[in-house]
């Protein structure tokens, strides 16, 4: 269940701020085929990786992992 609400809530948050994988891939200096495949569950997301893209999008790591529901970081 939490892979799952990573997966969506990583494809969401990108898709809510109108960025593509390629814009993504950029901030996190990786290629756009890398991170597609974070987003599809198919490579597990490095904990470095996990934080650059909370602190990214403004919201925290438990959000990202589907610990809470609040988007908003504390």
């Amino acid at each position: 269940m939490r892979e799952r609400a990573l997966i969506s809530r990583l494809r969401d948050l990108r898709e809510d701020a109108d960025l593509t994988q390629t814009q993504v891939a950029a901030v996190l200096h990786m290629s756009q085929t890398g991170y597609s495949k974070y987003e599809t569950g198919e490579n597990d997301i490095p904990t470095q990786v996990l934080i650059r893209l909370a602190r990214f999008y403004g919201t925290s790591t438990d959000y990202l992992l589907g610990l809470t529901d609040r988007r908003d970081p504390l």
